[in-house]
């Protein structure tokens, strides 16, 4: 899906990519992303003088979380630029930071579904709210405090904090 030949690189001069992803693709199983659409990725993939192998663009992504407060649901497109870079490793050199990614010396097949999959984890915020003004769950009675008010009290003090405040007693 994501392949480039390098030697047709090498002859024909940059490849445009442009593919939607299902969200159902075999790509996506065990990465913890709950996506609502298929995944869109727009690449131009270029190869330099240097040997090494450039695809940039734009990943979008529909992705479905639940609101860290309230629990939820929070629909998000992610738009974002990618720019990712390949070149052949010298066995020698030194641990890389990650932004490049090792190039097969003999092959002439580059696959790029596990950058591009890597990056879209990365992408994905961990954690959204639905909005600002979220006032989340009660933490004592468990309701929805943008639905409704409760009766709990919240001046209990918290006893893992008595060790402190027993301090400023002395």
């Amino acid at each position: 899906m994501f392949t480039v030949n390098l030697i047709d690189l090498d002859r024909s001069g940059p490849i445009q990519f442009h593919r939607f992803v299902p969200m159902d693709h075999a790509l996506w199983e065990g990465a913890d992303l709950e996506l609502s659409g298929p995944v869109e990725v727009d690449l131009l993939v270029s190869a330099t003088a240097t040997g090494q192998v450039l695809a940039d663009g734009r990943l979008r992504a529909p992705i479905s979380r639940r609101c860290r407060r309230c629990l939820e649901p929070v629909e998000l497109v992610l738009d974002e630029a990618l720019s990712l870079v390949w070149e052949i490793k010298d066995e020698l050199e030194e641990e890389d930071d990650g932004e490049i990614r090792p190039l097969d010396p003999v092959g002439n097949q580059l696959d790029m579904q596990a950058a591009i999959r890597e990056e879209l984890i990365l992408l994905a915020p961990a954690y959204v709210v639905c909005g600002a003004e979220c006032r989340g769950l009660c933490p004592i009675c468990g309701i929805d405090r943008n639905k409704q008010e409760c009766d709990c009290t919240h001046d209990e003090p918290d006893p893992r904090w008595n060790a402190l405040r027993d301090l400023g007693h002395e």
